[in-house]
């Protein structure tokens, strides 16, 4: 059992938004797949995935260091014990040869990309949805015929009006969806007031309402938005500050009162185990977020969680970001609270399963053997091109 090559390659995004932070305009993605020598079905085995939305393509990682690292090592170090699986912990350990500590983001998504790859093609050699092995493994092993799932849209667009945001945002209560989430701090304060008590004007209340800044606000202008903001009781506001301000965080956190989000943009255990420390946040209220395939893959968000336990957290506080079948796997698999879903944002790189519906809220597990992108034909056909 051997991996017998690696490829990637960088997509640009077809997608034309913008939150309080950056504009995804020249936004792209790397789609990796792991080959291996296993054959089921009559064909070889092989996994896939891609680095998630909101970083750029990291190809040049993948090329210069991690790729080669993999392929030079003996195939039968990169085995389980029984050596009948890989085992990605040696995995990850090969391609963290001579990298030294710090730094996570300028290898974390390419080296989480990869990772989550080849649980890909474990998840297949077994025979397994992805969600089932990972219960396997780091849990009792069940997970739920269903999860629930949260729709994120309300981005800015120069010609929204009133009426088209409201219009936004029936549609996802119309395609079955029962919390949405919508951009802020993008615009002055006054007109981001004015588009939340647009979209609760559709809604039963602030519990089916969240809001994200994507960590675009000053620490004084948080603190105007946590004083505004606190009175329409929202499910949770989402990244007010910098990441890794956690002084700021603290303080907002403290203002705000009401449920805060953050962490799709920490991507380490260390780096969001100081915002556990240092943030001021508080389980049982408050929500972690991973990025899975950003933040070194699927065996680091296990060591993550387990820290986050040691502290009081439980998994059902904790959500994956990215709203693809990747985060879907991880959600069931650990039994978090809920995943997240883009329709139609991000192109190909948007949503689930061809078939996959929400009812009430929620999304049915997979079955299909791995991470199931193969349930999603345009998507798949890219991955399939890298040959």
């Amino acid at each position: 059992m051997r991996i017998t090559d690696i490829r990637e390659r960088s997509i640009k995004l077809d997608v034309n938004i913008r939150n309080a932070a950056f504009s995804f305009d020249d936004m792209t993605t790397s789609i990796v797949a792991v080959k291996t020598d296993v054959v089921r079905a009559g064909a070889p085995v092989t996994g896939y995935a891609f680095n998630s939305t909101g970083r750029y393509a990291c190809g040049g990682q993948m090329r210069d260091r991690l790729i080669p690292r993999l392929l030079r090592q003996d195939p039968e170090t990169l085995l389980d014990n029984d050596g009948k699986n890989f085992d990605p912990d040696r995995f990850l350990k090969t391609m963290m040869f001579g990298e030294k500590p710090g730094g996570d983001m300028e290898r974390s998504v390419a080296i989480g990309t990869m990772e989550v790859a080849l649980w890909d093609a474990m998840a297949k050699i077994e025979d397994k949805p992805l969600h089932s092995l990972i219960a396997e493994r780091y849990g009792d092993g069940s997970t739920p015929d269903r999860m629930f799932c949260y729709v994120g849209g309300g981005w800015y667009s120069p010609d929204e009006t009133p009426a088209s945001l409201k219009a936004e945002m029936q549609g996802y209560l119309d395609q079955g969806y029962t919390l949405v989430k919508a951009k802020v701090g993008g615009l002055p304060i006054d007109e981001d007031v004015r588009r939340i008590e647009t979209i609760l004007s559709i809604l039963d209340g602030g519990h089916q309402l969240a809001v994200d800044a994507n960590c675009g606000l000053s620490g004084a202008r948080a603190l105007a938005y946590a004083e505004r903001l606190k009175p329409f009781d929202l499910r949770w506001f989402e990244e007010p500050v910098h990441p890794i301000d956690f002084d700021a965080t603290s303080a907002f956190v403290e203002a705000y009162g009401n449920p805060v989000a953050t962490g799709e943009n920490l991507f380490s255990t260390q780096d969001l185990q100081n915002l556990l420390r240092y943030g001021g946040f508080r389980p049982g209220t408050d929500v972690i977020n991973i990025d899975v395939p950003q933040s070194y893959g699927i065996g680091t968000c296990a060591a993550s969680i387990a820290m986050a336990k040691t502290r009081g957290w439980l998994a059902s506080s904790i959500i994956p970001h990215g709203g693809n079948q990747m985060s879907l796997a991880c959600a069931l698999g650990f039994a978090m609270g809920m995943c997240e879903s883009y329709p139609n944002v991000f192109g190909v790189f948007s949503g689930y399963a061809d078939d996959a519906r929400v009812e009430d809220g929620y999304l049915p597990a997979p079955q299909m053997p791995g991470i199931g992108f193969e349930s999603q034909n345009a998507l798949f056909k890219l991955f399939k091109d890298l040959g």
